[in-house]
């Protein structure tokens, strides 16, 4: 088989019965484009039973002297394994040239967050937008819920539950939760949905909830460009992802003593893993809220000004 016909159909398998979102399969799409170019023009190789061990190292070396990090590398590892899998179960393949390559072994990034001081200074930049109601609403979910961007941009009217204070939420893989929508949050979107969004739905027939000034769906695109205008306009020094928020509503929750597992099942992680960097941050912020109010490491702290030079 085609190394390009297995790829079409390992995605569209991914998109049918696995249920990943279009946002993934599509970065699993280009990451696995990305190997098939580089076997044809490189070695000439176009027919999935030629890949061997040894192209794909090839690949992940020409990768390293292009400057990809490792993330990106390790993610596309990861989908060529997925794709092989597939292979040697439809019997394309006799078997996953990757079966004896182990994944290797990342250093785990501590997640960049705004303070909470900054978070409430990026919030209250969104009321002076063009469309305030809305900004404010958006932010106050991706913050005051924890959502992914692709999460509060599926929100339909039907899933926003306000006598209740709650969202049901399609995350990944199309599993579904229920989280709380906390007060801020809650009066924003009323006062949104009450007075703002229906001069934005032109149509009169959108189930979206954040919609754009021609009442479509709000993108991706915008959502990203809207939070690094309101954080240059908020006087920020680094501007946030809309992932940050995420991060930010984590990072917070766990500062103030939150248990990890219910953090964990707010976010939507599958895996407890996934939700144990933040307690590394936390730990960081521990140990400065030690050094500053411990009675021992103040006067400690003060001995060391009054020293002479």
């Amino acid at each position: 088989m085609r190394l390009d016909d297995l790829i079409d159909r390992h995605v569209a398998r991914l998109r049918s019965e696995v249920g990943v979102s279009e946002h993934t399969s599509r970065a699993y799409a280009d990451d696995l484009a990305r190997f098939a170019r580089f076997a044809d023009e490189e070695f000439g190789v176009t027919r999935a039973e030629r890949v061997s061990r040894e192209l794909v190292l090839c690949f992940q070396a020409a990768e390293a002297e292009r400057g990809i990090g490792a993330r990106t590398q390790a993610r596309r590892l990861s989908a060529l394994r997925g794709a092989f899998r597939f292979a040697v179960a439809s019997g394309v393949m006799s078997e996953s040239p990757l079966a004896d390559l182990r994944q290797p072994r990342q250093r785990r990034r501590l997640p960049w967050t705004l303070s909470e001081a900054e978070t409430e200074r990026l919030l209250d930049a969104a009321d002076r937008t063009r469309t305030p109601m809305r900004d404010r609403a958006l932010l106050e979910v991706l913050y005051g819920s924890g959502l992914r961007v692709s999460e509060a941009l599926g929100l339909t009217i039907d899933a926003i539950h306000l006598v209740d204070g709650a969202l049901r939420v399609v995350g990944k893989g199309d599993r579904e939760r229920v989280v709380p929508l906390g007060r801020p949050a809650k009066r924003a979107i009323e006062r949104y949905l009450a007075s703002e969004r229906p001069r934005l739905e032109t149509s009169g027939r959108r189930r979206q909830v954040f919609l754009s000034p021609r009442g479509r769906p709000l993108t991706r695109q915008a959502v990203f460009a809207l939070v690094r205008r309101l954080a240059l306009a908020a006087g920020l020094e680094r501007a946030p992802s809309p992932h940050g928020l995420r991060h930010a509503f984590a990072t917070h929750l766990v500062e103030r003593g939150a248990d990890l597992r219910a953090v964990q099942s707010l976010l939507g992680h599958a895996s407890i893993s996934t939700t144990e960097v933040y307690t590394h941050v936390s730990r960081a912020h521990l140990r400065d809220v030690h050094q500053l109010h411990h009675p021992r490491e103040r006067a400690f702290g003060a001995q060391k000004r009054k020293a002479p030079a």
